[in-house]
């Protein structure tokens, strides 16, 4: 079924998974509201989703801002006639051994990673119910929002937070006709995996790319994940053959953690 002309938010959506998000909902139909901080990547993929034929807007925004994140919900209601799905998936990843942690890296992440979904989940939910119709917010976590990972202790802890939050939030708002849920993506061919590759080789020796090719030789699937793997799952929980779906957060890995 599909999300023809629902407007969509995503945030983080300049690179990486939310740009493979953002192309995914286009093909399904939506119209996308594109948030991140590097302007020129968002033009890049408001481009591409014009070429999909559906309409896009960008929105420069901090996610750990509260006052910005309303703003871009604000924008994405003025600029594209309505405001239907939240997809809060901007993220960061932080490596160090628990006994090297700082409280500056702890702090980053927790703003961008946990605060970034709460202050999008409040504005998502509080312009749903200002329109007066139900909706739907989807929040990332990760496999290491089920499983503990060496060196990746903060992080884990945010994802495991992001399930936390996305479970209350159901419940919060279920009378409203909004449902929360999340999607937890495992080694993914980003950016991001080629920062947690480099970080490991410092603090291990091991090789540059062995990490990498550890954990996704780990995979039931045996190959690493693509962004439009995870779009593909997002998407089901964008459009309405989830409607019967809550506070679920949804391992999408290949087959590398077990629920």
């Amino acid at each position: 079924m599909s999300i023809q002309d629902k407007v969509v938010l995503i945030t983080g959506a300049g690179q990486g998974i939310g740009r493979g998000i953002a192309l995914r909902l286009a093909a399904d139909g939506a119209n996308i509201a594109i948030v991140d901080l590097n302007e020129a990547k968002m033009t890049a993929v408001a481009d591409e989703v014009a070429a999909l034929g559906r309409k896009a807007t960008t929105f420069v925004a901090d996610v750990t801002s509260r006052d910005e994140v309303y703003a871009a919900v604000d924008h994405a209601e003025s600029a594209l006639g309505g405001f239907d799905v939240m997809v809060n998936n901007a993220g960061i990843a932080q490596v160090n051994p628990i006994s090297e942690v700082t409280p500056e890296e702890v702090a980053k992440l927790w703003a961008v990673n946990v605060d970034g979904v709460l202050w999008g989940i409040q504005a998502a939910a509080a312009k749903f119910q200002q329109r007066g119709h139900g909706g739907k917010i989807i929040n990332a976590s990760s496999i290491a929002g089920h499983d503990g990972f060496a060196m990746l202790g903060p992080y884990c802890a945010t994802k495991f937070a992001v399930r936390g939050l996305t479970q209350a939030a159901a419940k919060e708002y279920a009378s409203a006709g909004i449902t929360v849920n999340a999607y937890c993506p495992g080694v993914v061919g980003t950016d991001m995996w080629v920062t947690i590759d480099e970080r490991f080789a410092a603090l291990t020796g091991a090789a540059i790319g062995e990490t990498y090719d550890k954990f996704v030789g780990g995979i039931a699937l045996g190959r690493a994940q693509t962004p439009e793997d995870v779009a593909a799952f997002v998407s089901y929980l964008a459009g309405p053959d989830s409607d019967y779906m809550t506070g679920q957060a949804g391992l999408i890995d290949g087959g590398l953690v077990y629920r």
